[in-house]
């Protein structure tokens, strides 16, 4: 269904450092940086983006609004929230672990970015 996510940074060199420590740390590559300034990942055939708002207002957050990330394991997921937490993201609600729901039960591990995107790791556990 999706082709790809793009978030707004008010510093993409911070954002570009947070990105790069959560998509190397599940196997990921460094992203890239287009002629517009903006960094580019992909990877198992998703692409995500950062960029300064084009239109030069101040990148904002979406109240409501999450992106997810699927995991391949629990390690993974781990692995993801400390580079984050390392490299400028701030560890938000619980502790990474296991939730259960309606949807089944999951490894989760939640982040904000450095200009304040909300994250979220998940790994299917059944």
């Amino acid at each position: 269904m999706y082709n790809h996510n793009m978030v707004g940074s008010n510093d993409v060199a911070a954002s570009k450092k947070f990105y790069d420590a959560t998509f190397q740390a599940i196997g990921g590559a460094e992203g890239t940086i287009n002629p517009n300034g903006r960094v580019i990942y992909t990877h198992n055939d998703g692409m995500f983006l950062v960029s300064a708002p084009r239109n030069g207002e101040p990148a904002t957050v979406g109240n409501g609004c999450t992106i997810g990330f699927a995991m391949e394991s629990v390690a993974q997921v781990d692995a993801w929230h400390r580079a984050g937490v390392e490299n400028g993201g701030t560890a938000i609600e619980d502790p990474p672990g296991v939730r259960e729901g309606s949807g089944g039960t999951w490894y989760l591990a939640y982040l904000r970015d450095p200009t304040g995107n909300k994250l979220c790791a998940a790994h299917r556990l059944a």
